[in-house]
């Protein structure tokens, strides 16, 4: 074809496309689908930028590189909305080792999967949400499924949920005495990180059995967890001694694969301390769930230094979760929360001081709904609630995960009840619910992974 000979055709396609996606910038193209919204198409966005409102992390309180900016198709950094993102923020990134963010449990993953260490855990602190496992179950399946483990962590003597708990069979004697959080035990009692430490009486006992799933169908590391002092005690028929000189001890062996429970006996010389037991395989990575019925997070102040500095000592944690809301919304109305937000500031400082190489990440409020003229709406406390636990979370530079976002954001808890993933009080996740919850922390953990430079 001549040289001369140019066809205005590809021109006018270019100019004509370009003049739809203008015209389609300038309205609401957003999509969504189920909880999953589409990033709206906007190719003026650099032509109109705005400033962000009060609730957007601003670009000039982020240096450049930080984990709470991302970049957008034309490579430019743009802030992170934490209303509204569902990933982690890391809050921990910039402040190097004076922040508790995500890279020290980022780094224990990269040691383990490279076969650098042999263990990482996390601690998993929450209230009823995730009782019976909920929610930590998946997520800890998910994490051994990728890291490699065995065994379902620590459980506590007794459990006022040990009949729905279906990741480990637990039965044990009426006859404890359970001193926790919530009923004034005596001076010199020291709770364990549960919020709880019991008591034996003369024949009580406790037996722990393996369940028929995956990773937790045998036990092969078991690791008794006590207070101070002497005692005997009857180990599947066997007579153990343990003394204990720290606030809280551990005594461990590797059990035969054919062992199919685990029952312990206690006789009349033994009042002392007792806390739990844990179960784990040799290698791999491990999570306890420390579930608090009724609580708000500001419970874990009451623990002491010396006990904190004994559980990092005898069973050391790389990631700390705190998942606290549904009892700090008690009033569904309510936006003012300082009676919550100081204290639990002061909880999250003592964590950094005692656990310095320790990730810390907040896990905020899920949607809360309540009834307001015959309907069912997210409550506006849940929200504010929200800010707060975000702003603590960012000014003492840990990591938060925004439960509300990654679940569907405004009346999603309607939207789960109206889809059976969530009870009918409005509030708590049924074991489907759980479970998507489990997969969408799973997913937020795994991306930061992924983006890890270790």
């Amino acid at each position: 074809m001549p040289s001369g000979n140019k066809h205005p055709y590809p021109f006018m396609i270019v100019l004509g496309t370009l003049l739809g996606l203008a015209v389609i910038s300038l309205v609401n193209n957003t999509i969504t689908f189920g909880s999953y919204t589409l990033r709206p198409l906007d190719i003026l966005a650099d032509l109109r930028r705005q400033q962000p409102d009060g609730d957007t992390i601003t670009v000039a309180a982020i240096p450049a590189g930080a984990d709470s900016l991302e970049t957008d198709s034309a490579g430019m950094h743009i802030p992170k909305d934490f209303a509204t993102y569902t990933g982690i923020l890391d809050y921990g990134f910039n402040a190097g080792d004076k922040g508790a963010g995500m890279q020290y449990f980022m780094h224990a993953l990269k040691e383990l999967k490279t076969g650098r260490r042999k263990k990482v855990r996390i601690a998993y602190f929450g209230d009823s949400m995730i009782e019976g496992d909920l929610i930590t179950a998946d997520l800890r399946d998910s994490l051994q499924a990728y890291f490699g483990g065995e065994g379902v962590g620590f459980v506590p003597a007794t459990s006022v949920v040990s009949g729905f708990r279906t990741t480990i069979s637990h039965s044990f004697s009426p006859n404890w005495t359970d001193y926790h959080f919530r009923n004034n035990p005596p001076a010199g009692t020291e709770l364990g990180p549960s919020g709880h430490a019991f008591v034996p009486a003369p024949e009580s006992w406790v037996r722990y059995q393996p369940v028929k799933h995956h990773r937790l169908d045998q036990f092969e590391e078991i690791s008794l967890l006590y207070g101070s002092g002497h005692r005997n005690i009857v180990v599947n028929n066997k007579s153990l001694e343990l003394n204990g000189k720290g606030k809280i001890n551990a005594y461990s062996f590797v059990t035969d694969s054919s062992q199919r429970s685990l029952t312990l006996k206690f006789n009349n010389n033994n009042p002392a301390l007792f806390y739990g037991v844990c179960f784990e395989s040799l290698n791999g990575i491990f999570l306890d769930n420390y579930s608090f019925r009724g609580i708000s997070g500001i419970e874990l102040g009451k623990l002491s230094r010396s006990m904190w500095d004994q559980v990092q000592s005898v069973r050391p944690y790389d990631l700390i979760v705190l998942h606290y809301g549904a009892n700090v919304l008690f009033l569904p109305e309510n936006t003012r929360f300082d009676w919550y937000e100081k204290p639990m500031v002061k909880v999250v400082d003592s964590l950094r001081r005692y656990f310095p190489h320790t990730s810390i990440l907040i896990v905020g409020t899920a949607d809360k709904a309540y009834k307001k003229k015959g309907k069912y709406v997210t409550a506006p406390g849940v929200k504010a609630l929200m800010k707060v636990q975000h702003k603590f979370a960012e000014s003492r530079s840990i990591a938060y995960w925004n439960l509300f976002s990654a679940m569907g954001g405004e009346g999603a808890m309607t939207r789960w009840v109206d889809t059976a993933m969530a009870n009918k009080d409005y509030t708590h996740f049924n074991f489907r619910g759980a479970s998507k919850v489990g997969a969408l922390l799973y997913k937020a953990i795994m991306d930061e992974y992924q983006q890890a430079d270790m």
